[in-house]
């Protein structure tokens, strides 16, 4: 008898990385709430609310990083243009959030400010039904996914690949950026949204309302890997990692690549659009920016660093390249670039596998000691 659906997704983890999924979600959702709330702010123990912010931030970056470890460490699909989904998640929910400044705004009006700015008279018929939380949760997981579902088909039918798709992706994200940064899109030009006040009700800068949004970060980090786990350790993984390594042999026992390639890159997108609705209320901006292809890069450096094809690796490099980015550009801001060139270089010529698989190294080497040691003593005690 086949196992609901549930619980073949919820059995796609072993024990330890349960284990260590229930520390990480403690810590989210238990110590950092209470160490933020009920601990003084001169404490050395007191979270701040600068460091909620930039873990959450950050917890958005490794989901997308996750997106891109599927397409790209196991469907062997390169994208330089994921910062495009990231950012039309962004920015379907931002419309929601400058509907809720209501007539908080700088000119007391209904609409958002850079649409009286423009002398604007009423809300674009795309900004209908904006004002609907439901409604800019669906168009943040609807809109990354047509864009996608589209393009992918397309490219996807014309067997187009390798370094061709991933140019391909940078110039669909760097047109999208251009449109953006025109006023007359109707989208606030090269300002974006910003000075966001409300969400659902509640003050977006009260402190439970940053710690609602961080447990959400949290939460949807963990559920995107128990979801990614489930699909590449199934049939449907299996057959997609087979695509990776030999497409025309998949094809000639009987499988189409186009809906396997096309089913895991609309679920890519998809996710960096959950990602983009939950990084905009806590950076409290979303501009055409975020679809600059040297971010789309950036995703890639994450994934490389980390390790593509683990999973954790994505978000471990995630974590490590933008913590390093932040005091970076705080302590030696020109040279950034700098070092994120040198740092994939590094990664690309020394640590293919990334830092999960230097881990592994380590790991094996040990094992292999332990296990000479008893031999060596075997040995000298039979002379």
């Amino acid at each position: 008898m086949r196992k609901p659906l549930i619980i073949r997704i919820l059995s796609a983890l072993d024990r330890k990385a349960w284990l260590a999924l229930g520390i990480f979600l403690a810590l989210a959702l238990v110590a950092v709430p209470a160490l933020h709330l009920l601990v003084p702010e001169g404490s050395p123990f007191h979270v701040s609310t600068y460091a909620i912010t930039l873990v959450g931030k950050i917890m958005c970056y490794a989901l997308v990083a996750v997106a891109m470890d599927l397409i790209w460490g196991f469907g062997g699909i390169l994208s330089l243009g994921h910062g495009l989904f990231f950012a039309l998640g962004g920015y379907a929910f931002g419309m929601y959030l400058m509907r809720q400044i209501g007539t908080d705004g700088s000119y007391g009006a209904a609409l958002p400010d850079f649409m009286i700015f423009l002398d604007w008279k009423a809300l674009p018929w795309f900004w209908l039904g904006s004002d609907s939380f439901g409604w800019a949760a669906f168009l943040a997981l609807a809109l990354p996914a047509v864009v996608a579902f589209v393009f992918g088909y397309f490219a996807f039918r014309s067997r187009i690949k390798g370094v061709y798709f991933s140019i391909i992706t940078q110039a669909l994200t760097y047109a999208a950026m251009l449109l953006f940064f025109r006023n007359e899109t109707g989208f606030g030009g090269n300002n974006g949204f910003t000075d966001f006040k409300r969400i659902l009700g509640y003050s977006i800068t009260a402190p439970e309302t940053r710690l609602v949004l961080f447990g959400l970060t949290a939460l949807a980090l963990a559920a995107t890997l128990v979801l990614a786990r489930w699909l590449v350790t199934s049939r449907f993984g299996r057959v997609l990692a087979a695509i990776r390594d030999a497409e025309s042999r998949v094809m000639f026992i009987g499988y189409n690549p186009l809906w396997y390639k096309l089913a895991i890159w609309t679920i890519s997108a998809m996710l960096c659009g959950v990602a983009g609705a939950l990084y905009v209320p806590q950076v409290g901006i979303i501009n055409p920016s975020e679809m600059s292809p040297g971010n789309s890069i950036e995703i890639a450096i994450w994934v490389a660093v980390g390790g593509r094809g683990t999973l954790i690796g994505p978000v471990i490099g995630a974590f490590v390249v933008n913590l390093a980015k932040s005091w970076f550009t705080v302590s030696f801001p020109e040279y950034w670039l700098f070092f994120l060139g040198l740092l994939f270089i590094v990664v690309t010529l020394m640590l293919p596998h990334g830092l999960v698989g230097l881990w592994k190294q380590f790991v094996a080497k040990r094992a292999a000691a332990r296990g000479a040691a008893p031999a060596l003593v075997a040995k000298g005690a039979s002379a």
